[in-house]
């Protein structure tokens, strides 16, 4: 692991991050390119839908590689937030507050949706 893999991993193992389980290291299967192939996220919480990367120097060379994986991975539902690995050495609590804003953002859009779909809460006829 990398130090900033090492420092975003201790911040969000064991629960630590909005009580929500978080893997490493997880494989994205899919075959949306016309064949089957894989992404391998650096970090996953299945519960939130959300995946973490971290970019260090090498992404600058693949930009348009990791566009085109985060909207595939978007398709199939799935949110990616990236981080530098800088950012993530310099300022993990700002990176650590950036996760729940997004994980928090999203919850607050499915109650929205499920209370929408519930018409009858919002009907006043008896």
């Amino acid at each position: 692991m990398t130090e900033s893999e090492k420092k975003l991993w201790e911040a969000v193992r064991n629960r630590k991050l909005g009580g929500k389980k978080f893997y490493r290291q997880y494989p994205f299967f899919h075959d949306m390119t016309g064949k089957e192939t894989f992404f391998v996220a650096d970090f996953y919480s299945h519960e939130e839908k959300l995946i973490l990367e971290l970019d260090g120097k090498y992404h600058q060379y693949r930009l348009k590689e990791d566009k085109e994986r985060t909207r595939i991975l978007n398709y199939l539902g799935l949110r990616v937030i990236r981080f530098k690995n800088e950012e993530v050495i310099n300022d993990i609590n700002g990176v650590v507050m950036k996760i729940k804003k997004m994980g928090l953002n999203i919850a607050i859009r499915i109650i929205l949706i499920l209370l929408l779909k519930r018409k009858d809460l919002f009907d006043n006829t008896v």
